[in-house]
């Protein structure tokens, strides 16, 4: 029985309520059997000639061949988008805010084309790139419109100044919502960018620039090189480039940030992450159990804040766990195109075999392992739900970012002890808290080394509000009126 006396909820039977498939049309949208990098208003092939395909993980099916940038073709975008800055610079911000809403609003007209796109090239379920990704991607077009023309009251001077060009590189978890946190806020503020998008999604970021030609945006001013880290590297290492934004791994972030010391480039880091998701004893249960499904689960759990360890309050572990398990047992592993979808593919074979390397590792180390019981596809990179109880904080797991979905349990005592262990990590990009006690969230939050902290609810994000981190999570904000000072000279 749980604490309020009742006699826990039993799982349906397999099959009772089985779902019928509810598959979008993929005829929504159409993919070139080539892409060349976007400089200076048009498409143009590599440099060097050279070529990569962009696969889709669900499936492993070869969408197109994309130019595989180096450091002449960054040399070209660059230029480009040096000599757009002038002229983009000195339009008054009203009128870049056009740009910016008109981009805004074609990002709305084709987000059922750009949301199939993005589950194809991705592996996410269509839900989460529909509902989620494309409204985001074009609320902070419209927010950073907003601050276009009102930047001498933003608080950094009364007349503050566009940097220059910035060299911008994404990651491939939320490709167009990335593109749209980097690319909104240097536009607004007069900047002009050079985009690296991930080799591994490329897509949206190359039908973004199609975006770009259909709202009229002047030549040069969104320029867009694809690759892999050496036209990342090149683009980071350029002398022109007055500011650099980056969003991936801790790894990653720290070469960028030896690449830049010593420079005078503007430098933000989005870095990794190993969010704590705290239940207190006095927390609905029900509810408390979405928010970490939706913590972990959410996007495969390839999300740099996802909740993926859960600190629960021993009183109420066997009955948190018990539900967790039920509502787990319920998520449907499939097809990123079905409606029906709760976690989609894994984006890549280097990425399942590290998700697959650490869940060992836990294994191997003393933890207990659970999955519900799903069939996987037979083709594609897939990985069912899985969580460890009987983790302790030195286990890898625990301390390590799988970026996948696997959820660390592990159990605390006192409000002191959540709030240390939650702390016990080299990250701090962000955390959960469950309680039905206000003094209890204001306290926890107060103590805890995080740049986002959530209560009751998780994975909330609005284009007002900052998000960034501390420690091994990077440096910077994005999002808000603080996401317009790195591009500003200030």
């Amino acid at each position: 029985m749980n604490r309020q006396g009742k006699q826990p909820a039993q799982q349906a039977p397999r099959g009772a309520f089985a779902y019928a498939p509810a598959p979008e049309s993929r005829s929504v949208v159409a993919i070139a059997p080539s892409y060349g990098h976007f400089i200076d208003g048009e498409f143009r092939e590599a440099a060097g000639g050279k070529v990569f395909t962009t696969v889709s993980p669900s499936t492993e099916e070869v969408l197109s061949e994309v130019a595989l940038g180096g450091p002449e073709d960054v040399d070209a975008a660059v230029a480009a988008a040096r000599r757009a800055f002038g002229p983009w610079s000195a339009l008054p911000g009203a009128e870049r805010a056009k740009y910016l809403f008109r981009i805004a609003r074609i990002i709305q007209e084709r987000s059922r084309e750009l949301a199939v796109l993005e589950s194809l090239d991705n592996g996410k379920p269509i839900r989460e790139s529909r509902d989620t990704d494309l409204p985001l991607a074009a609320a902070h077009f419209f927010y950073y419109a907003g601050w276009a023309d009102k930047l001498a009251y933003a608080g950094y001077g009364a007349d503050p100044k566009p940097l220059g060009v910035a060299g911008q590189v994404i990651p491939w978890n939320f490709p167009l919502l990335m593109l749209a946190w980097k690319i909104a806020p240097a536009l607004a503020t007069g900047n002009t960018v050079v985009l690296k998008p991930a080799e591994t999604t490329p897509l949206s970021a190359l039908f973004f620039a199609d975006i770009c030609r259909q709202a009229g945006l002047p030549r040069g001013v969104v320029n867009i090189v694809t690759g892999d880290g050496t036209a990342g590297g090149a683009l980071v290492a350029h002398p022109d480039v007055r500011k650099v934004a980056f969003t991936g791994s801790t790894g990653v972030g720290k070469a960028i940030a030896r690449t830049v010391a010593g420079t005078d480039k503007k430098l933000t880091l989005e870095l990794g992450g190993k969010a704590a998701n705290i239940v207190y004893d006095d927390a609905p249960v029900d509810q408390a159990v979405e928010g970490i499904v939706n913590g972990i689960f959410f996007n495969q759990g390839h999300v740099c804040c996802a909740g993926s360890r859960l600190l629960v309050q021993e009183s109420v572990a066997e009955e948190v766990l018990d539900a967790l398990k039920r509502r787990m047992a319920t998520l449907r592993v499939g097809d990123p195109l079905d409606k029906n979808t709760d976690v989609g593919a894994i984006n890549s074979p280097e990425q399942l075999d590290r998700i697959r390397a650490l869940a060992d590792a836990g294994e191997r180390e003393g933890a207990e392992r659970w999955s519900p019981s799903c069939e996987l596809p037979a083709s594609g990179y897939w990985f069912a739900p899985t969580l460890f109880t009987g983790v302790t904080q030195a286990h890898r797991i625990a301390r390590e970012e799988i970026f996948g979905p696997v959820l660390s349990v592990l159990t605390f005592r006192t409000p002191a002890e959540a709030v240390e262990k939650a702390n016990n990590t080299p990250y701090g990009l962000s955390a959960g808290i469950w309680t039905e006690k206000g003094s209890r969230i204001l306290w926890t939050a107060e103590k805890l080394r995080a740049g986002v902290v959530w209560a009751n609810t998780f994975n909330k994000f609005d284009p007002a509000s900052p998000f960034g981190g501390y420690k091994e999570s990077g440096y910077g904000r994005e999002g808000g009126r603080h996401g317009l000072e790195a591009y500003l000279d200030v």
